[in-house]
This record gives structure tokens, C-alpha cells and sequence, in this order.
């Protein structure tokens, strides 16, 4: 497949093993990522992960800030194929269907369960058991392409969405490289999706970060192992935001209010939930660094903590 001209459009770290493969089996001339985004509290230009992972290997980049204006560029280059993997904006159809072999996407979910651009957080979120990558042609419709493989994955009680994130990625690799030669041959299958079982998994906003320790604690474990560590989920503390990124479910049940810190042990702070109490094991206070909440307790006193409660 060495032959085969690629243009590769993908930009979080997620999407650097799908790379990694396509420049191993293929020709990849040029990759598309979203424009520096402003990092930190100096704003700083920073480079995504796979613009940063593509010059290392020299490969032409480009960044358009509206690709629907500047997707001509690519075109011109006359790639083979386009594969997509978690680029993050909508492609314009001239572009899609001006390679010989089309567009093919690699997304993070079992179609058509979780179009969107945060399949992994949904699934977690909502208590899914398993999820996958999916083969996929891109159409003009979001992910509703016609499914050319896909690929399951058992998603652990307390598996967070970094850990999903790392197994999605490196299957999302071995499955492209299957079916590419396929698609290549003319030989790839083509199966409509059944657009009656769509859902959605749109981009997390900032109000879904917030957990609501009022709900079942079951729950609030899955939206703060969803969350992390990318966005995080929150919660405030005297008024501060304090980020959840790691928790434990418990068969400790108290009578205080949710959202009360009830207990402290050793490797974590006890907080009420609407039925059992959860245990936090790793949060970020408002202008610190993320910690390990047994790091934590070793600089504060714990009677200063306990009764007080997130809100």
C-alpha cells in the first residue's frame, strides 16, 4: 500500500496511533489538524499532539481555521484516500468524495450508537459495558456513514476514560490496517446503518462537567470516570471549583445530606450520594496541581474537611 497517497486528518494524542500506522503501510502526504489553540494562563499558541507528532516525521501539515473555506488545498494534492480519526470539523462534501477512494472515518464508538464528538465520555457516562471502534465512509451526514467493520471492547467497572481512550486508539490502528486493503481492492463491505437505534454524543460543555452528588452514587462514579482526566468533572468546595478525577464505589451508607463529606480514611474523602456514599481518590483544588487525595490529607487537618459539602 506503499503507493497509496494519503491525506491523514486527526488532532488529539487519540488519534497518533492511526497515524503511526498510516505512515508505516502507506504513503502519507500531507496531515490536517486544528489551528494552536491558546494553552494555560499565559494563552501560550501550542501545536496539537498530532501536528507536533507530524513534523517529527516531516510530513507536510495543515491547519485551516475553516476547512468548509480552504478545503481546495487538499484536494489539490490529490491524495488516494482521506482518513479521518477525531479531526473535530465537519468535512464539506466536495471534499469527501474527490479522492478515488473516498473519505473513510475511524470512530470511537459501535454505530449507530454515539455519533458525536465524545463517544467515549458518553458511553462511560452513561454505564455502557462495551464499546468500539468503527470502519466507516463518510457522508455529508454526521457519522452516518455506511459501516465497513467494527470492533468491541469490554469497558471495566472502573475503567476511566483515559483507559478506554489508550484501548480505542491502538484498536482503532489494527482495524484500519485490515480493511485498508480492502478498500483498496474495491473489495471493502458496505453495510447501511440502521438510523432507527442512532444516539448522540455531543461535545461535553462545561455544565455537563458539574457532578451532582444528589444523584445515585453509581452515577456520579461514572460521570467522574467519563470525565477523566480530559475535561474533568467538578464540583465546588467553599465556593471553589475543586476537579474529580478519580473515585471508587463504596457500600458505606450515611444519613447526612448529599454532597457531605462524611469520612475520611487514609487513601480517600467519603462523600454522600442519594443512596451509597462514594469515595474520592484523586481531585485538583482550585489553583493547585492534581493530587492523589492521601497527598492531600498529609498538608491539611481532616476535621477542617469533614461535614463540610460539595455543592
Amino acid at each position: 500500500m506503499k503507493d497509496k497517497k494519503v491525506v491523514f486528518m486527526g488532532t488529539p494524542s487519540y488519534s497518533i496511533p492511526v497515524l503511526d500506522m498510516l505512515i508505516e503501510e502507506t504513503d502519507v502526504i500531507a496531515v490536517v489538524t486544528q489551528p494552536d489553540k491558546p494553552v494555560g494562563r499565559k494563552k501560550v499558541l501550542t501545536p496539537c499532539p498530532v501536528k507536533v507528532h507530524a513534523l517529527k516525521h516531516n510530513i507536510k501539515v495543515l491547519s485551516p481555521e475553516s476547512l468548509k473555506e480552504e478545503y481546495e488545498k487538499i484536494i489539490k494534492l490529490n491524495p488516494d484516500i482521506i482518513i479521518t480519526c477525531a479531526y473535530g470539523q465537519i468535512i464539506p462534501e466536495k471534499l469527501i468524495y474527490a479522492p478515488p477512494y473516498d473519505t473513510v472515518n475511524v470512530h470511537a464508538s459501535l454505530l449507530p450508537k454515539y455519533r458525536g464528538g465524545a463517544p467515549i465520555h458518553h458511553a462511560i457516562i452513561n454505564g455502557e459495558e462495551e464499546i468500539g471502534v468503527t470502519i466507516m465512509y463518510t457522508d455529508k451526514g454526521m457519522d452516518s456513514g455506511d459501516i465497513i467493520k467494527k470492533r468491541a471492547i469490554k469497558i471495566l467497572e472502573n475503567d476511566t476514560y483515559d483507559i478506554i481512550s489508550y484501548k480505542m486508539s491502538t484498536l482503532g490502528a489494527e482495524l484500519l490496517k485490515e480493511v485498508l486493503p480492502n478498500i483498496f481492492d474495491g473489495n471493502a463491505k458496505k453495510e447501511k446503518q440502521n438510523h432507527d437505534l442512532k444516539t448522540l454524543a455531543p461535545i461535553i460543555k462545561r455544565e455537563d462537567e458539574h457532578v451532582d452528588f444528589s444523584d445515585f452514587s453509581y452515577n456520579v462514579h461514572n460521570k467522574i470516570r467519563g470525565l477523566s482526566s480530559v475535561p474533568g468533572s467538578f464540583a465546588l468546595l467553599d465556593e471553589k471549583p475543586v476537579k474529580i478525577l478519580l473515585s471508587e464505589k463504596t457500600h458505606d451508607k450515611s444519613t447526612e445530606k448529599p454532597g457531605t463529606i462524611v469520612k475520611i480514611d487514609k487513601n480517600g474523602i467519603y462523600v454522600a450520594c442519594k443512596d451509597y456514599d462514594i469515595k474520592l481518590l484523586k481531585i485538583k483544588m482550585s489553583g493547585k496541581k492534581e493530587m492523589l487525595v492521601r497527598d492531600y490529607l498529609n498538608g491539611i487537618k481532616k476535621e477542617e474537611i469533614i461535614g463540610k459539602r460539595f455543592e
